[in-house]
Order: C-alpha cells, then structure tokens, then sequence
C-alpha cells in the first residue's frame, strides 16, 4: 500500500477522457484530514478542473471504515500550545492560520466545481471530512454513513461550510444538529439535504466500471447523475429508517426558544425515553459552554450570507479559536490527556458573559486571507 496521504489516479473513460480519482490515504487515522492532504488536493482539483480530459472527478477515503473523520486536530493542538506562549494568550498561530484557510479554499473549490465531482461517503463522515463532502455535485451515503458535526465536544463549532449547510436544513433540524453534535446516518442525510444519493457500498467498483463504460456525452452532470440513479434504484431496501425525519416535530419544540441560554436548557432538560434524543442532549450537556452559545451566534450572523462570506467568517472564527484556549482544552481532554474533563473557560452556559462571546467576530485582518475566493 501507497504511504503517500493522497493517492491520485486517472481512470479512461469510453469516449477517449478520464475520471480524476483522489483517495484519502490515511486508514489507521480514519482518514483525518491533514494540511498536507489539503495541499495535495487543492491543486490537483484545480488542475483537474481546467483539463479537458477530465470529465468527472471522484473523491473517496481508503478502507471501509471512514471517508473522513475530521481535520487533523491533535496537529493544530500542537500548534496551539506552541503558540499559546504559558499562560498569556497568543497574538497568532501561522499553522492554524494556514490550515484553516487552504482548507476553506478546498471546501469552496469543491461546492463551486465546475465539473461532476463524486464523493463516496461511506463510513464516518465527521468534521473536516464533511466540508470535503458536503459541497460536491453528487454526494452518495451508503448503510454504514454516519455524518456529524461534532464541534461541541472540542470548544469549536460547525466550521468547514456548516454555517452554509446547517441553515439551509429543514426547519431547526441543523441548528438541533449543530448544537448536538448527532449522529445521522444515510437516510437522514438524504432528509436534511446533505446526500443525494444512497448506494450499497458493495456497489462501488460496479459503479466506478459504470462510468468508465458509460456513454459520455456533452452533459457530464447527466451521465454521472444516470450511473447513480440506477445503482440507488438496486439499493434502496438496504436504506434505514431516518432518525431525524421521525423525531422532526420534536426537534421543532425542543430548539423553539427565545434566547440562545433558554434552548441549550431546554434541549438538555430532555427527559423523554428516545435514545438517540437522549445522546443528543448529554452530548450538547456536556459541551463546551461557549462553544453552546457561539454555535448559535454564528448560524444567527450568517443566515442570509453568500458561501464566500460564510467562509470569511469562518476563517475569522476558527482562528480566533486557535488563539483563546477553549479549542485546545477541547482536544486535550478528549484526545491528548484522554481524561474527558475539559476545563472550560467558563464552567456553565449562563455564566458565559457576552463580550467573550463577541470578541471571536473581531476582525483579524484588514483583509481576510479569502478575500480573493
């Protein structure tokens, strides 16, 4: 096997082009996606897109567990504490910096391509792997997809486009998920708008053989879209009930609020018998308290952004992130000292004054680094 984070390949195609394929490299890890990945595949994409040989690009993660678990947060972990300079707060994080913003140029690259680009979804699709996912032309979820957005454990917040995808969900269903951080599988994907296929993942070299024998013509999206319609109309009884679809009123009454404080008590006050409501409301319980109140600021300033704007804003956020500390206590506690009892900034949601939750929308640059998106 390649040790290589990436691996790239061409396949031909019947009418003499090829189908761009990138495979993220990185089992053991579940995939997590790199800076060094990142910068593999933003110039790679972008070649791709401006070669007329490639007609289609697949993107999918190596083995059977994840297509990708997230960002490689243990290396901005790193990053933070060198930064961080003891006990005063650091001025800036080159590496954060980079990172956030090669990687919100990747995410970008992907919902605006200009040409089919297919993502096999299988497995664990968390965090970074769902900025990957989320944006692409055709994005298929298999039986064993299960997508989240997690950021509430770690002192972050649905960063890589999730302001963009949560708001366009039906009614409060992404702002539940991004408070929650709950799990969804396949058919819940397809419910909230993040999926557009479901196909077995056994299917997936008969489809990758479908498209290299298929009649390629002027309309790429088309033929790609024709491959995928008849390999879902062959897996549909493999597709599970949606969780979200089925608890949707719920949802609706647990996040109907008039303050950001009153629905993080309202959701965490859940007492019924509904498991998956139940994991959902510890989850969010045992959340970053800022992090409660900076999911909903961000989703709140965001709601009628441009897709470049969400992603400047991002970038502002995510780095203010990297400089204040409750991201890097985040991490430590569930992934560096194992110990899962962070100390956060401030020990309760309603203790969370409000200029802190302010000061990670002040500007960072005259100019921010996406300006240019």
């Amino acid at each position: 096997m390649s040790d290589l984070p990436v691996i790239f390949s061409e396949l031909p195609l019947n009418n003499g082009q090829k189908l761009g394929v990138a495979t993220l490299n990185a089992p053991r890890a579940l995939n997590a996606l790199s800076l060094e990945m990142i910068e593999q595949l933003l110039p790679k994409f972008r070649s791709w897109a401006n070669d007329a040989h490639i007609a289609a690009v697949w993107l999918e993660g190596m083995g059977d567990k994840a297509f990708c678990a997230g960002g490689d947060i243990v290396a901005l972990y790193r990053s933070m504490t060198e930064y961080t300079g003891g006990s005063d707060p650091a001025k800036e994080n080159p590496y954060a910096e980079t990172f956030f913003t090669t990687e919100y140029k990747l995410d970008y690259l992907i919902h605006t391509y200009p040409k089919p680009l297919i993502v096999w979804g299988n497995g664990i699709v968390m965090g970074g792997g769902m900025g990957l996912f989320a944006g692409a032309a055709f994005r298929v979820v298999t039986e064993s997809s299960r997508l989240a957005m997690p950021e509430i454990t770690i002192g972050l917040y649905p960063d890589v486009g999730g302001s963009w995808f949560l708001n366009r969900m039906p009614g409060r269903t992404g702002l539940f998920l991004g408070l929650t951080g709950a799990n969804i599988n396949a058919a819940d994907a397809l419910f909230v708008g993040l999926a557009d296929r479901f196909i077995a993942h056994e299917q997936r070299n008969a489809v990758l053989g479908a498209l290299e024998e298929a009649p390629w013509g002027e309309d790429a999206f088309r033929t790609v879209s024709q491959v995928l319609r008849e390999f879902e109309a062959r897996s549909l009884d493999q597709l599970p009930e949606s969780q979200v679809q089925q608890h949707y009123e719920e949802i609706q009454y647990l996040t109907d609020a008039d303050s950001a404080l009153e629905r993080v008590k309202k959701i965490t006050a859940y007492a019924g018998e509904d498991k998956w409501l139940q994991r959902a409301a510890h989850t969010l319980a045992a959340g970053s308290p800022t992090s409660m109140l900076l999911i909903q600021a961000q989703l709140q300033r965001t709601r009628h952004a441009s897709l470049k704007e969400v992603f400047q804003q991002e970038l502002k956020l995510s780095v203010h992130a990297a400089l204040k500390g409750e991201f890097a206590e985040g991490i430590r506690a569930l992934l560096i000292d194992k110990d899962k009892k962070p100390r956060w900034h401030y020990p309760t949601v309603g203790a969370v004054e409000q200029q802190w939750i302010d000061s990670f929308f002040e500007p960072l640059w005259a100019s921010s680094p996406l300006q240019d998106l």
